[in-house]
């Protein structure tokens, strides 16, 4: 039982991590057909700004407060990734719309740019992020230990989940952007301004992206490259999914986690990242919508 239950939170953990970086690309990809290349970088953008709050609060705050600085590198992070994705919005992918490949390598250069900037400011070895001692240790389950860093970050995914699906169907920016996805047409004739909606739509899906690199350095130490270790399971979680469903994205990163966790736990890592990505390949050719469809008078 033990066993089982670890094997289990292993899963639901790494799921809850690749969601949460998954969660910004799906929004940018489902609503702008973006292919964001630099959404790696982003979550680089938000580790690194972890790592200067984290700094910054040793060296100029007492040392009672080092442990709260976590409430304050979440929204920062957020926010300077957010800024930063409407910066790259405006003065890159705005004039590559319905062209895909200029956009794709348009995005991969500023992600380069993007990698040597850091390696400029903080230096090409990577940087360890002391995480606060409330993290420290774990809770018995059934002769099982569930972390206390694994928790927080389910924590913060069922927070962001919570807090976009608010924001989606309760605000008007948010159901804005939700018809703009079902149709930019007919938006657009009923007096939305869709440049509007495209750039409010990449800032938060950088912030995403930024809150999930302060999440990783809770897993480990953070370089330049870290958001490129994920990139390729975040696309793969939103084509699996079904682009413009974040439900879908929700299920299909869940079902990667637990399933790349069975399977290496009687195979190894590289193995059972192969067999995942052969099942998904499999499923796609199957059902190429994804798992959860989105049917709107565009597509009919």
């Amino acid at each position: 039982m033990s066993v089982f239950i670890t094997q289990l939170f292993n899963g639901l953990s790494l799921g809850s991590v690749l969601l949460l970086i998954a969660l910004g690309l799906a929004i940018t990809f489902g609503l702008m057909n973006v292919i964001n290349m630099a959404h790696g970088e982003l979550i680089m953008v938000g580790a690194y700004t972890t790592y200067v709050v984290q700094q910054t609060v040793a060296a100029y705050l007492p040392s009672s407060l080092f442990s709260y600085y976590f409430f304050i590198a979440i929204p920062l992070a957020f926010v300077i990734s957010a800024l930063l994705g409407m910066l790259i919005e405006k003065t890159v992918i705005r004039f590559l719309y319905d062209r895909p490949l200029d956009s794709l390598l348009a995005t991969w250069g500023v992600s380069l740019i993007l990698q040597q900037a850091a390696r400029s400011i903080f230096g090409a070895p990577n940087v360890a992020v002391k995480t606060p001692e409330w993290l420290d240790g774990g809770v018995m389950l059934l002769g099982a230990t569930l972390p206390y860093k694994r928790l927080f970050i389910l924590s913060l995914v069922v927070l962001c989940l919570g807090s976009l699906s608010y924001f989606l169907y309760k605000t008007a920016t948010g159901r804005k952007m939700k018809a703009v996805t079902l149709n930019r047409e007919m938006a657009s004739c009923l007096g939305i301004s869709t440049k509007k909606i495209d750039a409010y739509a990449f800032a938060l899906g950088s912030g995403l992206a930024g809150v999930a690199g302060c999440a990783l350095t809770v897993i480990g130490p953070i370089g330049p490259s870290i958001g490129t270790n994920y990139i390729i399971d975040a696309f793969m979680i939103v084509i699996l999914g079904g682009i413009g469903k974040l439900t879908g994205t929700v299920i299909g990163a869940l079902g990667i986690g637990i399933l790349s966790t069975v399977i290496e736990y009687s195979t190894s890592a590289t193995m059972a990242k192969v067999v995942v990505f052969a099942l998904i390949i499999a499923f796609l050719q199957w059902k190429p919508s994804g798992l959860v469809s989105m049917r709107t008078r565009s597509l009919d």
